[in-house]
């Protein structure tokens, strides 16, 4: 459309009945003569207007989304955190109650054997100088450690220090080949020297080749002169299988180890030995047997049939039953064998 004087003449015009069309409904209000032609154009492009929402709207949600996308993906990476970090505490806490069990289990090994302990904590696996069955404590010459102290744990027997350094020390576990200890079996008092066979059971030589031993017996240690490198009583292993005596000096047995030396965490130094041998006090007691049960089931008898005590209650009578003529039931009645005669009658005839 050109730009004429007639053009703008109409623009004018139709700006002007628009601003009076719009003062009349404002005037009218609910009742507003435009108000049909308004509900007229409302049902012809109504549906117009949603057709354009619906196909704007998806674009409008899309803009919308990559718009908040940053948000969201922030909270997501810090719930993601929270939770990793609920996962490491409740991780730790689990670590902190096994290792409460730990400390708890040996301190009571070390109260029942009266020995002085300084605990410690196992930081790393094998060593510098080539054993190869060694662990590092966290303890060393400043916490008052020497070489050749005995090592425990809980369960019993875990190895001696071997090297020995300002704020760490090396301990040679039991079960490493080089490892010997004198032995003492439970009760029997068979004396032994029990040496590491790396993941297999200890080997304990007895020095009584004729020693009565089986399957299930335990050992503890005999310990040292001076108590160095070994404390007397501490609980070694249980004996699994036994060689045949052959007529020699010594008897083999093997023995499965109380401590289990690949999952070492906590373990206690003794620095000071017990005033007396402990003996047999350390080892842990043996679980008791579960009470047998014997149930005896006692059948009915057969139908029809009664038992010998029920039979003789049917034939007994009662002794305070009284007879019909008033006499009692354990006087005679006259009521006896039809055709037995009285002994006692006389002539009748008066």
């Amino acid at each position: 459309m050109r730009d004429t004087r007639e053009s703008r003449l109409l623009l004018v015009l139709l700006i002007a009945i628009a601003f009076a069309l719009i003062t009349v409904d404002i005037r009218g209000g609910q009742e507003s003569p435009v108000d049909g032609a308004r509900q007229a154009a409302a049902a012809v492009f109504g549906p117009v207007e949603n057709g354009v929402a619906s196909a704007v709207d998806p674009i409008g949600n899309a803009i919308g989304a990559v718009r908040d996308s940053g948000e969201r993906h922030n909270r997501i990476t810090a719930l993601e955190q929270e939770n990793a970090a609920l996962k490491a505490k409740l991780g730790s806490d689990d670590r902190n109650r096994n290792r409460l069990r730990e400390l708890d289990a040996m301190l009571k090994t070390a109260g029942a054997g009266q020995y002085g302990i300084k605990g410690a904590e196992v930081i790393a696996i094998g060593a510098a100088q080539g054993f190869s069955w060694t662990v590092t404590i966290d303890v060393g010459a400043r916490d008052g450690i020497r070489r050749d102290m005995t090592v425990l744990n809980g369960s019993g027997l875990v190895g001696r220090v071997t090297t020995v350094g300002p704020s760490t020390s090396t301990v040679l576990l039991a079960n490493d080949p080089d490892f010997t200890v004198g032995t003492r079996m439970e009760k029997s008092d068979e004396l032994g020297f029990a040496t590491g066979q790396g993941d297999r059971p200890l080997l304990v030589q007895l020095l009584n080749g004729k020693a009565k031993v089986k399957q299930g017996d335990r050992l503890v240690t005999f310990g040292s002169q001076a108590d160095k490198p070994f404390v007397p009583g501490v609980p070694v292993g249980e004996v699994v299988r036994v060689d045949p005596a052959g007529g020699g000096l010594t008897r083999n047995i093997y023995v499965r180890p109380y401590v289990g030396f690949t999952k070492l965490d906590i373990v206690g130094v003794v620095v000071q030995a017990p005033r007396s041998d402990p003996r047999d006090m350390v080892l842990p007691q043996k679980p008791k047997p579960a009470p047998t049960v014997t149930v005896t089931v006692t059948p009915p008898p057969p139908d029809g049939q009664q038992t010998g005590r029920q039979q003789g209650d049917a034939q007994q009578k009662p002794a305070d039953r009284q007879q019909p003529d008033g006499q009692a039931a354990d006087q005679p009645t006259g009521q006896g064998d039809p055709n037995q005669q009285p002994q006692d009658q006389g002539d009748a005839t008066p």
